[in-house]
């Protein structure tokens, strides 16, 4: 799919091709206040009375609002199972030393009143961990804003109208591993991605080095199951599960996954049931949607009815200054072959 709302841009430089060595922006850490009491007296010690609890158990939505407005570094908030409705928005870092914790089991479910705007939102809230919850109910379900070193672990997303997960606004860094996204794009408007990562239309959206790995997706994805935008760079899709039976050919999307941002690796994956292509590659902007390798992935095409039909389908194909690898182990069941004619494989 192409279309998305627009990110605001960043700002910083990114080189048209290829995968660029790794870039870490800083990342904003609280500042520790030392208060003193009075011109004669000594600087005050924290205490551990002081000090922010290890683990704040939360069983309502008002107690998870306040948890997550005052969520410390090193700091775990621990779901009781039950559902969460309201709105659920996290802005305080945590460090690459103090993560902070949001966790639950499957049955702990943050949800919204109208449907509407997202589940969970990461605005500016690098270094967390979401583990085992369930976000429903929602336009879009985790919301990942200037949010580095993300991680989203064993959680499950479903029936939202708009994109199951989304990093954007510079969130680079940020993983996806062991989860479950179904139901996405209930609008049936081709806006209903598994996985957005960036922006569509811009390059100013560095959401780089995502890493996407062992999740399952489908089924009733109304887009395509990952879509990697231009602007992007470095990110890893493994070992995952696609099924693209929710696929609606509009605002085409017709593949579980379309890459079109730089030095992505596609590996291992098993994907079924779509409309046309397994894998897609697109140059929407010059210099964009190279250095892309794919290996070890298992496509079925079977009953794909679309004009191409190719497990690894790649447009604008440049030896070069745009290239596209397709190495050992890729394997194809059904459609027009392996990849579409002109692209060199091994």
């Amino acid at each position: 799919m192409f279309l998305s709302p627009p990110a605001p841009s960043s700002g910083r430089p990114r080189p048209p091709q290829g995968a660029p060595s790794v870039t870490r922006r800083p990342v904003l850490l609280a500042a520790l206040t030392v208060l003193t009491l009075g011109s004669a007296a000594p600087a005050a010690v924290a205490t551990d009375s002081a000090a922010p609890a290890a683990v704040v158990k939360v069983g309502t939505a008002k107690q998870l609002q306040s948890a997550l407005a005052a969520a410390a570094p090193g700091q775990t908030i621990q779901l009781a199972d039950g559902t969460y409705t309201g709105t659920f928005k996290a802005t305080t870092p945590g460090t690459a030393a103090a993560r902070i914790t949001l966790t639950g089991s499957a049955k702990a479910v943050l949800t919204t009143p109208t449907g509407g705007g997202y589940g969970l939102h990461l605005d500016g809230a690098s270094y967390w961990t979401v583990q085992g919850l369930t976000v429903t109910g929602a336009q879009k379900g985790i919301m990942a804003d200037s949010a580095d070193y993300v991680v989203l672990d064993d959680v499950t997303v479903h029936h939202t109208t708009m994109e199951g997960v989304h990093f954007r606004n510079s969130s680079a860094h940020g993983t996806l591993r062991g989860s479950r996204i179904h139901d996405t794009g209930l609008s049936r408007d081709g806006m209903g991605e598994g996985v957005y990562v960036g922006t569509a239309n811009t390059l100013t959206d560095h959401s780089d080095y995502v890493r996407i790995t062992g999740n399952t997706f489908g089924p009733n994805i109304g887009a395509e199951n990952v879509d990697l935008k231009e602007g992007t760079v470095g990110g890893l899709v493994s070992g995952n599960t696609f099924d693209g039976d929710g696929l609606t050919g509009r605002n085409y999307d017709d593949s579980w996954v379309d890459v079109k941002g730089n030095g992505y690796v596609i590996e291992n994956n098993t994907g079924r049931r779509t409309t046309d292509d397994g894998y897609q590659v697109h140059s929407v902007r010059p210099g964009w949607g190279c250095g892309t390798v794919f290996r070890g992935n298992r496509s079925d095409l079977t009953g794909a009815t679309g004009p191409d039909r190719y497990a690894i389908d790649v447009t604008d194909y440049d030896a070069a200054n745009c290239t596209v690898t397709i190495g050992a182990g890729n394997t194809v069941t059904g459609g027009r072959g392996l990849v579409n004619p002109g692209i060199p494989v091994g």
